[in-house]
């Protein structure tokens, strides 16, 4: 069996264990995240003479109060805006059934044909189930002594994971370099390189854009008097890691809620500009600086592995879909350039 066999019937068979795994592997995917993006203060740290563990220490302290605070300050304002939006359900049905229908049937034909009865009915079946996911989650919890369990384990996972893969990181990265062979260990330091370079300018600086769209669509519609404008900008926030899908339900959600709120039209041109902005702000300030021209994804191969690595592997799979295609990136790059210095690419 030659080596591009065996490298493909590892790839099988990684993927296959990905597969079978991929219900418990969240928590390990999020506290290598956090490791990795510690990993370096923590090197700064032993830079100016701190021990490791004194460094580590002190990280994933940082680390986890920073999200700790985060959470608690969020938390109550993400609950306060869904109880109002629940509290809205059938407002929100009765003004689809008898305004924003019969507006639509006058201006499309193709909706002429649909029964308002048989639209409410659907929307409160939607609706109703989507306010009280929240309200099911806890119930399934406090229901089921191991549902709770599970939750309350993975919850101490996150933290326990992050301290061992952080106090750890730099052996392990160690030790699969040392798994190549020799004559391939130059390569594949390079390689490593690459690949922690387009990583790290995926994670640190795509989450940070995420996070500073997020404050700004919220501060934006904010200004215009939006009423649920903390959770439309989370939400796209979280999505604008897809390209342009983040702006795309961001400019959906405000303008709808805005027509709900005002009963007109009068405050699209205001929640349009905000977004504009914010779409200006990420590709002329956010994206050059935080993120540059490192990861090198076409937004159509974005989308491709996202909802690939959903359909394959559920919500592990979205997780892991920017960061292997990032990583596959770099092997096509490498392959590329010896490629167009080979015989084949050059003989006239």
């Amino acid at each position: 069996m030659n080596n591009s066999n065996k490298y493909v019937i590892m790839v099988i068979l990684s993927a296959g264990l990905v597969y079978l795994l991929s219900p418990i592997l969240t928590p390990f995917l999020v506290a290598a995240l956090l490791a990795y993006l510690g990993n370096p203060l923590v090197l700064r740290l032993e830079h100016f003479k701190w021990p490791r563990s004194l460094a580590v220490s002190v990280v994933f302290a940082v680390i986890f109060v920073a999200l700790g605070l985060t959470l608690l300050v969020l938390l109550p304002l993400v609950e306060q805006q869904v109880s109002a939006l629940i509290e809205k359900v059938p407002m929100i049905i009765a003004w689809t059934k008898q305004t924003a229908l019969p507006w639509l049937q006058t201006r499309f034909a193709v909706l002429a044909q649909i029964n308002a009865e048989q639209l409410q009915l659907a929307l409160q079946d939607n609706l109703a189930g989507a306010g009280s996911v929240a309200a099911t989650i806890i119930g399934s919890l406090t229901s089921s002594g191991m549902a709770f369990l599970s939750g309350l384990a993975t919850i101490i996972l996150i933290p326990v994971v992050t301290f061992y893969l952080l106090r750890d990181w730099s052996a392990l990265i160690h030790n699969i370099q040392q798994v190549f062979p020799r004559r391939l260990e130059k390569k594949a330091n390079d390689l490593t390189q690459q690949v922690d370079t387009v990583l790290a300018a995926f994670f640190k600086g795509q989450l940070i854009v995420m996070a500073c769209l997020a404050v700004v669509y919220y501060v934006g519609l904010s200004l215009v008097g939006l009423e649920f404008a903390l959770l439309i900008g989370l939400v796209a926030g979280l999505v604008s890691f897809v390209p342009y899908l983040g702006l795309i339900i961001g400019v959906i959600l405000a303008c709808l809620a805005s027509i709900f709120q005002l009963h007109d039209g009068s405050g699209l041109l205001a929640i349009l500009l905000v977004f504009a902005v914010a779409q200006v702000l990420e590709s002329v300030v956010l994206t050059p600086v935080l993120v540059g021209d490192k990861i090198g994804l076409h937004p159509v191969a974005v989308i491709f592995a996202v909802m690939a690595g959903g359909q394959l592997f559920g919500f592990t799979g979205v997780l892991l879909a920017l960061p292997v295609a990032a990583v596959l990136l770099v092997f096509v790059r490498d392959l590329d350039a010896r490629y167009k210095k080979s015989e084949l690419y050059n003989a006239e």
